[in-house]
């Protein structure tokens, strides 16, 4: 053989390993490739709820959830156990924070015992505005970096979303109609957040509990009257069953929304398009939680008035005004106790003063057209 033959078999040798070697490599890189996209697979949280499974609230969590499962095409899919399941409703926070649960959906008050600026975010009268107002005040006034620190200064580990602005809660369900001041003095009351402090000042006994425990503390005489929430978290809660007088509109929370809350290192840690997903997700649940309240409220008021025989008042107007005023000096207290508590304030202060004076003086009475359509008796006119 000569040198020029020598020089072609050679190379023909190497070319033969490198494309053996090539060929390997690629065969061993498609035999990988399906273990990395299994490892890779759809990320599972386990979260609660701080509502019992029955509750409509219960139900917005399930709505949340399933919104993010969907939008996510199952590359995200969170469980929501009902409270309890997993920790007392109060222990959401703490179960969030260190990890023990995934996320949970909740309210802000409900952390109440945690920073007492956290039910600025739902107790008293928002100074005139309304939940969707303050949801406004939250996402452009500044709320939300004022609740990032807030969420610092208790250490707690946690990415929190509001959503889903609450109607005005009624006072509450009593054993009597409520017609003054001194029909409240001595009652054995359930509420939460500031308006424990309120209704207190009030010369109330005020006790704490969760949702889910109102109705048999009720039933057993441990209560006299207590406040949740709406006609539809009442009615399927059981009140009609322990009480047949419901005492509507109160200061006490009128501007409440609900808070989706997710333990901050395993949301960090998600791809970029699942958070900027779940983002989107809470908004378009805001916007479906308000519409599906008003369906079903209005369609369980009417049930408790037709089958559960239930009686519904209007807080007189005296009560409403002392709530205002107490609510005053709750504020100017805190305020000079917490600094947090007093940069909230100003801070919802400054958005209201602008936004309600634009509210009253663009938007139009809807009594008037109400009075017009269905007139005092609610019967209605003929077109």
């Amino acid at each position: 053989m000569n040198e020029m033959d020598k020089q072609s078999g050679d190379k023909v040798r190497t070319g033969r390993r490198k494309f053996l070697k090539t060929a390997a490599l690629s065969g061993a890189a498609m035999v990988a490739a399906p273990a990395v996209v299994k490892a890779q697979g759809p990320i599972s949280m386990r979260w609660q709820s701080t509502w019992p499974s029955k509750d409509i609230f219960h139900e917005y969590a399930n709505d949340f959830a399933k919104k993010v499962n969907d939008m996510t095409g199952g590359d995200l899919r969170i469980e929501v156990l009902p409270a309890g399941a997993v920790v007392p409703a109060f222990g959401l926070l703490d179960a969030v924070s260190s990890g023990t649960l995934d996320g949970g959906h909740g309210v802000l008050v409900y952390h109440y015992g945690k920073q007492n600026a956290l039910a600025l975010w739902g107790s008293g009268p928002g100074f005139g505005m309304d939940a969707n107002m303050l949801l406004a005040w939250h996402k452009y006034g500044g709320g939300k970096e004022l609740l990032n620190k807030l969420y610092a200064s208790v250490n707690a580990n946690v990415q929190s979303f509001l959503y889903g602005p609450m109607p005005s809660q009624p006072l509450g369900w009593f054993k009597n109609p409520v017609t003054k001041l001194e029909d409240l003095k001595g009652l054995k009351y359930r509420t939460v957040g500031i308006s424990i402090d309120m209704f207190t000042a009030m010369g109330m006994a005020v006790n704490a509990l969760p949702g889910g425990e109102i109705v048999s503390a009720m039933d057993r005489g441990l209560l006299d009257a207590a406040e949740f929430n709406n006609a539809s978290s009442d009615r399927v809660l059981g009140f009609p069953d322990v009480s047949k007088v419901c005492m509507l509109q109160s200061y006490h929370q009128n501007a409440e929304q609900f808070e989706v809350m997710f333990n901050k290192t395993k949301f960090d840690a998600l791809p970029a398009k699942l958070r900027t997903i779940i983002e989107n997700a809470v908004e378009a649940s805001s916007a479906d939680m308000s519409w599906k309240a008003v369906d079903r409220y209005s369609k369980d008021y009417i049930e408790m008035q037709t089958n559960d025989k239930v009686r519904f008042f209007k807080t007189p107007d005296a009560i409403l005004k002392r709530q205002l005023e107490v609510y005053d000096q709750i504020v100017q207290k805190k305020s000079a106790e917490n600094p947090l508590f007093k940069e909230i304030i100003q801070s919802q202060l400054a958005f209201a003063r602008r936004t309600t004076q634009w509210e009253q003086d663009t938007v139009v009475s809807r009594r008037m057209a109400y009075d017009h359509y269905w007139g005092r008796d609610g019967v209605g006119r003929k077109l």
